[in-house]
């Protein structure tokens, strides 16, 4: 079974919630666990924030999220920072042993995700894909778990 979810969102603070809150419904219904949930919530809200503040002020954003043979795979597409961003920058600097704020957001979703790239859209115009992906782990009473 393959289940595909697509959002075209503008690029506003209210979208990131909408998102979030349609992905963690989907997944609440298929009987995934809530941490697996959380972690890829927080993953999501990083990767739509990074739009948020990285994207020109006019552009919309899309968030697809498919489902196939018990892994999610999120994938969030602006249209237009000044330049694609290829994620090979992604260690944030550090101070003291700590990271500074830029780049928090890409640790985390290293961190939440099993894994996690970025590459330039398709088009002829900027823009970056990220796409996330997670192994899903289902609770027992899930119709989809595999026993």
């Amino acid at each position: 079974m393959e289940l595909r979810l697509a959002l075209a969102l503008p690029r506003d603070g209210l979208s990131v919630p909408v998102a979030r809150h349609l992905v963690r419904t989907g997944l609440e219904e298929l009987r995934v666990t809530g941490d697996c949930i959380s972690d890829i919530e927080l993953a999501l809200t990083e990767a739509c924030a990074n739009v948020l503040d990285h994207s020109l002020a006019s552009d919309d954003y899309e968030v697809v999220v498919q489902i196939a043979g018990g892994v999610c795979t999120l994938r969030v597409v602006d249209g237009g920072a000044t330049s694609g961003f290829s994620g090979e920058h992604s260690t944030p600097n550090t101070v003291g042993g700590e990271p500074m704020e830029h780049g928090r957001g890409l640790l985390l979703m290293q961190a939440l995700m099993d894994s996690v790239h970025f590459k330039a859209t398709d088009d002829d115009g900027p823009g970056t894909v990220v796409e996330l992906v997670k192994q899903l782990e289902w609770a027992t009473d899930s119709p989809l778990a595999v026993v």
